[in-house]
């Protein structure tokens, strides 16, 4: 029985995992197995919300366990240590508890096609003081940590008159950067109305800070121009061309010499692949910890092992790179699921290309923005308002569908409707 490890749970891991434990694991043609240094899997492009406590992701995470219960693979909690090709094994960091006692030994797991899937991390750039004062959003950990500091501050501020405002800086207007600041505000009218009878968007500056000339740099020039005026209505401070060189417990500084004030700042500028994939068992990587794959999503030094999501880097026949987004992920694990039946029933592989259908950004309940399409037409379609949003939505009922299949997602829908008239619509403690 071909033996499959699967590592990282993130969107395109858990769907590859799902996907195979539902066929070739249930006809006991292939022994899959997910590893993941975390209990439970959240859609990360809803971090920002689990952050301003407009989602709870108790209720929205998935436990491995249970996934893999139902859809026919195993699950092993712990942390890739490190890859031995030669005899094709993986290692996994021991695991122990918040008081240091030891859970569970070092272990190694036997391998016939080892798929990596771990993901990216925020890219601080070497900038000094970022990693001791800024908060990065690559996690749920990270995710409570932000709201936690942010009641924080707006409970100082309700009972402290002497202090005007509350201010955040946000480094990095990509989409997390843009949907986490639109989200503040949000967040700030729902704490409004449940006894922060003081609290409103006036006593809130949030500064966006971008390097580059427009926020949201890798959208159309007229989807970032439709966010950028819609962030300024909202009181949000846009500072583009504008470079970070440190943080400290004061603020940033900028290349210029400005000093941006803030009790909380969050750095969203850039990713890279964590740092120990650099040298991890000879494989081929590029500047940023990616490793590099051939068409096949299967490493260049190794056949036997498949990349696929943010930790890959994947060059296109045009010469561009595949861009370290979730419908990226998506569709490279639809294609790592059929290159790897076509490996064990010795057919060929296919070369994966990726199709873009189009990139959208929440604004919070303010508005939706983003462009349809893609590469699908000769151009892209501007979609804005209700209609952007109920497609914004429609991604994520894609990714549960994907795990879950279509009857229990219209079951877990139908649940949230529910839940949005019992549970208040701020997650407040």
């Amino acid at each position: 029985m071909t033996r499959i490890i699967v590592v990282g749970g993130g969107a395109g891991g858990l769907e590859l995992a799902t996907k195979l434990g539902r066929t070739l694991g249930r006809k006991g043609r292939a022994e899959v197995t997910l590893v993941d240094r975390r209990a439970s899997h959240l859609w990360k492009p809803l971090l920002h919300e689990v952050a301003t406590g407009s989602l709870d992701a108790g209720v929205d995470a998935i436990s491995y366990r249970a996934h893999a219960k139902n859809h026919h693979f195993d699950f092993q909690m712990g942390s890739l240590e490190g890859i031995d090709r030669d005899n094709k094994t993986i290692t996994l960091a021991a695991l122990y508890d918040k008081q240091n006692e030891l859970l569970v030994p070092e272990r190694t797991l036997e391998y016939d096609i080892l798929v990596l899937a771990i993901g990216s991390t925020s890219n601080d750039f070497n900038t000094p003081g970022v990693r001791e004062h800024c908060i990065f959003l690559d996690s749920p950990e990270q995710a409570h940590r932000f709201r936690s500091e942010m009641n924080n501050q707006f409970m100082k501020l309700h009972g402290n008159k002497e202090q005007k405002t509350v201010d955040i800086a946000i480094v990095g207007a990509g989409a997390t950067g843009v949907e986490l600041s639109a989200e503040l505000h949000n967040a700030v009218q729902e704490l409004h109305n449940y006894g922060f009878g003081d609290l409103d968007s006036s006593r809130l500056n949030v500064n966006l800070v971008e390097a580059g000339d427009r926020i949201l740099p890798a959208l159309p020039p007229r989807i970032s121009q439709a966010a950028h005026s819609e962030l300024t209505k909202l009181g949000v401070t846009v500072r583009t061309g504008t470079m970070v060189t440190k943080a400290d417990e004061t603020g940033l500084t900028t290349k210029d010499g400005d000093h941006i004030p803030a009790q909380i700042m969050v750095w969203a500028a850039g990713i890279k692949a964590p740092d120990f994939m650099k040298d991890i068992a000879g494989l081929e990587t590029n500047r940023i910890n990616q490793l590099v794959v051939k068409p096949t999503l299967q490493t260049t030094r190794d056949d036997d092992i498949y990349v696929i999501g943010d930790l890959a880097s994947c060059v296109q026949e045009d010469g561009s790179f595949v861009p370290p987004r979730a419908q990226a992920a998506h569709q490279m694990a639809s294609r790592c699921f059929s290159n790897i039946v076509a490996k064990i029933t010795d057919r060929e592989q296919k070369p994966y290309v990726y199709s873009d259908h189009g990139s959208l950004v929440s604004l919070s309940r303010f508005s939706t923005v983003g462009s349809l399409m893609g590469n699908l037409s000769k151009g892209s379609m501007m979609v804005e308002g209700r209609i952007a949003r109920m497609v914004y939505i429609s991604l994520y009922r894609m990714h549960q569908m994907a795990l879950h299949g279509m009857f229990k997602t219209g079951l877990i829908m139908l649940v949230s409707r529910i839940n949005r008239v019992l549970r208040p619509s701020l997650k407040l403690h």
